[in-house]
C-alpha cells in the first residue's frame, strides 16, 4: 500500500472535533523523505501551508530578541558581519552538545510557535498545514486535527540528500541516526505517505490523502 489511514480512534485535544473552524494537519518526515514535496502538492490544491523551516531561519534575522538570546547562548560568532545568521557555526556548535541544542530550540520553538498560531489567524480556510520536520518530538501533533507523515526507505532518503546537497553518506546517516527512528514516527501518524518511487506517484498519493482528509470532514 502505498499510502495509510491508520487509527484515530483515541481522542487528541479539541482539535479532533470536526465542528471546529479551522483544522490544523500536521506535515512531517525525516531528511530526504519527501515532505517539502508533499507541501508544495497540497499548496498546488490550494491549501495554506506554514513552513516551519523556513520561518525559523527568517525570524533568527528579523526578531532582534531572538538574535540576542542566540548570542548569549552561543557567542558573537551566531551571526556574521553583516548580522546575518551564521548557520554553520551554529550546526558545527550544536551538533553533537545536546544540551546546547536543547536550549538554542528552547529559544527558537516558542518564536515559531507564536507566528505559527498569528499566521493561522490571518488564514480563511477549513485547513491549514505546518510543516515541520520536529513534529513528533516536540508533540506539535497533540495539537493538530490529524498529521501526515512522509517516510522512504533508508537507502533511498540518504542518496536524495547526496545528491541535493552534496554531502557525505556518513554525514547523511550521522544526521538520519539522530532523528527519530521511523517506526516510532509510524505509530503517531494517522496517514503515511511511502515515497520511495516517482513525483507522478508521490503525488496522486498526496491527493489521496486530501480526500480522505475531507472526506473524514463531511
Amino acid at each position: 500500500m502505498s499510502y495509510e489511514v491508520l487509527d484515530t480512534s483515541s481522542e487528541k485535544p479539541e482539535t479532533r472535533n470536526p465542528k471546529l473552524g479551522t483544522k490544523i494537519i500536521g506535515i512531517t518526515g525525516g531528511i530526504g523523505s519527501g515532505k517539502s514535496t508533499v507541501s508544495k502538492f497540497i499548496e498546488e490544491l490550494g491549501f495554506p501551508v506554514y513552513d516551519s523551516d523556513f520561518w525559523a531561519k527568517e525570524l533568527v534575522n528579523i526578531d532582534e530578541n531572538l538574535k540576542s538570546r542566540i548570542i548569549e547562548l552561543l557567542g558573537e560568532e551566531s551571526y556574521d558581519e553583516n548580522g546575518k545568521y551564521n548557520r554553520k557555526f551554529v550546526a558545527e556548535k550544536v551538533f553533537d552538545h545536546q544540551e546546547l541544542l536543547l536550549k538554542l530550540n528552547q529559544i527558537i520553538h516558542p518564536a515559531v510557535k507564536i507566528h505559527f498560531e498569528n499566521w493561522v489567524k490571518a488564514q480563511n480556510a477549513e485547513f491549514v498545514f505546518k510543516e515541520t520536520a520536529l513534529l513528533f518530538e516536540l508533540k506539535l501533533n497533540e495539537s493538530c486535527y490529524q498529521s501526515i507523515l512522509v517516510t522512504a526507505d533508508e537507502n533511498i532518503r540518504i542518496k536524495r540528500v547526496m545528491d541535493r546537497d552534496g554531502r557525505t553518506y556518513r554525514e547523511v546517516k550521522e544526521i538520519i541516526d539522530k532523528q527519530m527512528p521511523e517506526v516510532d514516527k509510524v505509530k503517531l501518524a494517522d496517514f503515511v505517505i511511502q515515497n520511495n518511487t516517482d513525483l507522478e506517484s508521490l503525488k496522486e498519493f498526496t491527493h489521496q490523502v486530501i480526500d480522505e482528509l475531507q472526506r473524514m470532514d463531511l
